[in-house]
């Protein structure tokens, strides 16, 4: 998985941004999922669960073309994930969760 951390917004908690890839059927590295938590300043140990989530294609014929192809939709910027903002218009599935412990001194 490869965590990006935001800095730059309105809000000023900072949030780890996760990618989380593997292989799927065909051995294509694929995204499994992403997430974002935002990150504790309470001293102490702290555990997050993180609801992820995949862009779904918006067509059968996109569908199909991945899955001929192996190429899954993803996104391009993580700061889609952090900021939310456009995300109410794509279409994505639940895809588990994650858990990450932090300890903040």
């Amino acid at each position: 998985f490869s965590p990006w951390l935001s800095r730059r917004s309105t809000n000023p908690r900072p949030q780890i941004v996760l990618s989380v890839y593997g292989p799927d059927f065909f051995g294509h590295d694929v995204v499994r999922g992403y997430g974002a938590v935002h990150v504790p300043f309470v001293p102490g140990r702290h555990k997050r669960t993180i609801a992820m989530f995949v862009p779904e294609s918006t067509s059968r014929l996109q569908q199909l073309t991945s899955w001929f192809t192996g190429r899954r939709p993803e996104f391009t910027d993580p700061r889609v994930v952090a900021q939310g903002e456009g995300r109410e218009v794509t279409r994505v599935r639940s895809q588990g969760f994650v858990t990450l412990s932090f300890n903040v001194m």
